[in-house]
């Protein structure tokens, strides 16, 4: 999952994608509505390549669990990020089973879905070639099996 150029702007909803850079501003455009906006060097942001969840051994970066969304909803919308605890605590237990739970709140799961959410809307979200083959096969599998 490439998550290059993306951001969330601490205090402003959403995601925001890097369109060009000044001298001491950077242009970023909404991904919920599109609108341009500038981003000073004293407004707070973080690239989402750059983030991590916590796991009792190490970290594992957004991209990854991203796409392990991905592979588990066929790159379709995850559960909604407003569903209630219990039912998000569970969905990202089973993405994400060895997540630390002391140090990864609620909030940050409803981030983490919600990210993936806006980025699937805007068709941002998308498997590695071997990765979309390998899940096809598992969902002729899952069918055949069925019948």
């Amino acid at each position: 999952m490439n998550l290059e150029g993306i951001i969330n702007i601490s205090g402003k909803p959403g995601l925001y994608k890097v369109k060009s850079q000044g001298n001491n501003t950077i242009i970023v455009e909404s991904l919920i509505d599109g609108k341009k906006i500038p981003l000073y060097a004293n407004d707070q942001s973080n690239m989402l390549e750059e983030i991590g969840i916590y796991t009792y051994d190490d970290t594992k970066s957004l991209s990854e669990i991203f796409n392990d969304i991905a592979k588990k909803e066929n790159c379709k919308q995850a559960i909604n990020h407003k569903s209630s605890k219990n039912e998000l605590i569970a969905y990202f237990r089973d993405i994400l089973g060895d997540y630390d739970e002391e140090r990864v709140y609620i909030s940050d799961i409803k981030k983490v879905i919600q990210w993936y959410n806006t980025m699937q809307k805007k068709g941002l979200i998308e498997l590695p070639k071997a990765e979309k083959k390998a899940a096809k096969t598992l969902k002729k599998k899952a069918t055949t099996e069925k019948k």
